[in-house]
């Protein structure tokens, strides 16, 4: 397949989960280039020199990884100056980097909603207003934050977390309408329960993941390539005339009240 065809596309937390789905779908759809954001240890770093050897074995994309906390605002700076430096541009941007560590409200350190701020909503606005798009006007270009079904529902030990997962699809709303002028389309991906090592320890529970499982029209947890799919949709040329939307991928979770 060849959806994106020569595209160039940057990811946030790409070393696993989501992201590395997103990655090896893009490439399987015909990116020429990928731009991987990390953050990690030594052990994450061997995971996303694997992942680029992967692509580039496997699809023929070329791929650059960039390290650093995207809590910070030069970490942005960096992952699009390399990004530009290795390609000349970005075609698209899959804002995708998060944590969730679930934790009681009346308990929580304040350090924890920070840090989670920080990292979900902080680090999703300052890669979102890189500028390197709107140079490319009138080409422009796709961007596409990775929010969750958490921006929609409530969470007893998230409450830290939903408010950044609706800030996003609220920063990809806004952004839509900033951006628009520029060729650029923004929009929001809204991940049911992925099984992904942000909430495995949490799902380790079988009576909790099967409760999960049967709360779904589809009778199943999620996958990263579940998510992948609609992420090349949204970058692609199907998707041109369309922005400021939310699509919710969630294997019918939300609408199933039984």
């Amino acid at each position: 397949m060849t959806l994106l065809q020569g595209r160039i596309i940057c990811i946030t937390g790409a070393s696993r989960g989501i992201g590395r789905g997103c990655a090896v779908e893009c490439a399987k759809n015909g990116a020429k280039g990928l731009i991987l954001h990390y953050y990690g240890d030594e052990a994450t770093q061997a995971e996303i020199d694997a992942l680029a050897i992967e692509i580039k074995t496997s699809y023929g994309s070329e791929v650059v990884t960039v390290p650093g906390d995207i809590a910070l605002y030069e970490t942005s700076l960096k992952i699009v100056a390399e990004g530009v430096k290795a390609f000349d541009r970005i075609d698209a941007l899959v804002s995708n980097a998060g944590i969730c560590p679930f934790s009681e409200f009346l308990t929580m350190d304040i350090e924890t909603w920070h840090r989670t701020r920080q990292v979900n909503l902080d680090g999703a606005f300052y890669i979102t207003q890189a500028r390197q798009m709107k140079e490319q006007t009138p080409q422009g270009g796709s961007i596409i934050g990775i929010s969750s079904i958490s921006a929609l529902v409530g969470g007893g030990q998230q409450v830290h977390y939903t408010p950044t997962k609706a800030g996003i699809l609220s920063l990809m709303q806004s952004t839509a309408v900033a951006l628009g002028k520029y060729s650029i389309r923004a929009n929001a991906i809204l991940p049911g329960t992925i099984m992904t090592d942000i909430n495995k320890e949490d799902l380790s529970d079988l009576e909790k993941k099967t409760g999960m499982e049967k709360r779904t029209c589809l009778g199943r947890l999620g996958q990263p390539d579940d998510i992948a799919g609609p992420v090349v949709f949204l970058v692609s040329d199907l998707a041109k005339y369309v922005t400021g939307a939310s699509l919710l991928v969630d294997g019918g979770l939300f609408v199933n009240l039984q």
